[in-house]
C-alpha cells in the first residue's frame, strides 16, 4: 500500500504540470521520505522473518540507524511546512504564489533533510561508540536506539539525555508550528462565507492532521518515555508504526 501510493503520488506530481506548485512538491517530498524509511526498516525486517537470517552487520546497524533517525527527524520538521503552507493556502489564497516562492519552498525541502542528517550523524556517531556486552540480541523488529542501549555495559546516561532533548526539541518546534498554523487555519475557514469552501478546508486539514497524529503519538512514546516506563512488547508494536504506519496513511491526502 504504501510503496504503490506513494509512488503514485511522486509520478502523477511529477507528470502533471499543474501540479507543479510548492504545495505539491512538498507533498513528493513527504511521499519520498515515507518511501525512504520503509525501505530502510521492512526490507530487512522481511527477509529475517522470511529466511530466519536473524542478523545484521555493525555497519549495517550504524547505517540503518543513521537512516532511520535522519528521515524521521526530516519527515518531523515537513510536516511542520506542510502545515504552514496550508495556513499560507487558506488564509492567503490570492497571495499565496507570492509568499510561496521557489526560494521559500526550496528551502522548506531542504532544511528538514540537512537538520534531520545532522542530528542522525551526532546520535549514530555516538551510539557506534558505546560499549556493547557480549551478548548482543535485543528483543525488537529493527536497530532502534532504545533497544540498542540494553546492550551497553556502560552507563548510557549522557546518551539518553541527548536523545531526549533532541527529540523534545524536535517536537516541540513541531508541534508549536502545526499548533500555530491549524489555530490560524481554523479562524479562516470558521469566517468562510462559503459551505463548499469550508468543507473542501476541513478535508484537506483533516488528512493532514491524521498522518500528524499516527506519526507523532509513537514518535514521542519510543523517545520520551523513561526506559523503565516501557515494556518490550510495547516497544516492538509502537516502534512499528512509525516506519509502517505514516507511509500508508499517507495516501488519503495524495488522493
Amino acid at each position: 500500500m504504501a510503496l504503490i501510493g506513494n509512488l503514485s503520488a511522486i509520478l502523477l506530481i511529477f507528470l502533471d504540470a499543474h501540479l507543479h506548485i510548492a504545495m505539491y512538491f512538498l507533498l513528493s517530498q513527504l511521499s519520498l521520505m515515507d518511501l525512504n524509511c520503509i525501505s530502510t526498516i521492512i526490507p530487512k525486517m522481511a527477509s529475517n522473518f522470511l529466511f530466519g537470517i536473524k542478523s545484521i552487520s555493525f555497519i549495517g546497524y550504524g547505517v540503518q540507524s543513521f537512516f532511520f533517525l535522519t528521515l524521521v527527524g526530516a519527515e518531523a520538521l515537513l510536516l511542520t511546512s506542510m502545515a504552514y503552507n496550508h495556513y499560507l493556502a487558506i488564509r492567503f489564497p490570492l497571495h499565496y504564489p507570492i509568499y510561496m516562492s521557489k526560494k521559500v519552498y526550496v528551502l522548506m525541502i531542504t532544511g528538514p533533510w540537512i537538520m534531520g542528517s545532522v542530528n542522525s550523524c551526532a546520535h549514530t556517531a555516538y551510539a557506534l561508540h558505546i560499549l556493547y556486552c557480549q551478548s548482543r540480541a535485543i528483543n525488537h523488529f529493527f536497530c532502534d536506539s532504545p533497544a540498542m542501549l540494553t546492550l551497553a555495559c556502560m552507563d548510557t546516561w549522557v546518551y539518553e539525555y541527548t536523545v531526549f532533548v533532541s527529540a523534545t526539541l524536535f517536537l516541540m518546534f513541531s508541534f508549536i508550528g502545526i499548533t500555530c498554523s491549524y489555530g490560524q487555519i481554523l479562524l479562516a475557514v470558521y469566517h468562510m462565507p462559503s459551505s463548499e469552501g469550508r468543507k473542501k478546508a476541513y478535508s484537506a486539514c483533516s488528512t493532514h492532521l491524521t498522518v500528524v497524529t499516527f506519526y507523532y503519538a509513537p514518535f514521542a512514546y519510543t523517545y520520551l518515555c523513561p526506559r523503565s516506563f516501557q515494556s518490550p512488547t510495547e516497544g516492538k508494536v509502537l516502534a512499528i508504526f512509525i516506519p509502517c504506519l505514516p507511509p500508508c496513511s499517507t495516501l488519503s491526502p495524495t488522493a
